[in-house]
């Protein structure tokens, strides 16, 4: 489902270039769950940005879904993320605008998607805010606003989920509750699971371990 081939990312830092990711090849199956962690600096994020196609690497290839997307233009890397790869931030990234009900709906009507509304019903009810549709996204705790984003990211039926630190602004209740909605949508809908997290109690629930250490592939573990 996700493949890198000898991926580097070098970045200009005031007068010298930084490399950020250094020669990184992996493979990740179709709905394999995957924890990616490492310290502060290591290169996790930009390794979910540049699966998803919000970053392009300096050399090296990446392949989604068996398509090459290192060249494709904005407009080829917009359809594949809409089609195929939900996003959970760790900061949500709600439209304040829109109530809950309506942040997971606009990503469906705006792909046609067939059943929208009733979809957007379904993805509330799955994660347990039924009654909290309506609000919007300032009227919700931490934990509401986080499960309203994994709903949303789960609206277009992506193949690829893709989350960065999703618990990191979380209390541990709410946290652990996240890991599991998280942990029990994807089983349910058979998608693969790329998690960046700190928590290492977290990343040993996942199927497989990849640690990243300034910017290599330290160890890559199957539990």
């Amino acid at each position: 489902m996700i493949e890198l081939k000898t991926v580097t990312k070098i970045v200009r830092s005031g007068t010298e270039d930084l490399t950020i990711l250094d020669d990184v090849s992996m493979e990740i199956p179709d709905g394999q769950f995957v924890a990616v962690t490492g310290a502060s600096g290591s290169g996790k994020s930009t390794l979910l940005g540049l699966i998803a196609g919000l970053d392009a690497p300096t050399s090296g290839e990446i392949l989604i879904d068996g398509e090459s997307i290192t060249k494709m233009n904005e407009d080829g890397l917009a359809t594949l993320r809409s089609e195929k790869i939900g996003f959970i931030f760790q900061s949500f990234h709600l439209i304040p605008s829109l109530t809950a009900y309506e942040n997971v709906l606009i990503p469906m009507e705006i792909l046609g998607l067939k059943n929208a509304r009733n979809r957007a019903d379904q993805l509330l009810i799955d994660v347990d805010l039924t009654n909290r549709g309506h609000h919007y996204p300032t009227e919700l705790s931490g934990g509401e606003q986080q499960r309203i984003a994994i709903a949303r990211a789960f609206a277009n039926q992506p193949k690829i989920l893709l989350a960065d630190e999703p618990t990191g602004n979380l209390d541990s209740r709410n946290g652990s509750h996240i890991f599991d909605l998280m942990t029990d949508l994807h089983s349910k809908n058979n998608v693969t699971l790329v998690l960046v997290t700190h928590d290492q109690f977290l990343a040993k629930k996942a199927q497989r371990q990849i640690i990243l250490k300034d910017g290599r592939v330290l160890s890559d573990d199957k539990h």
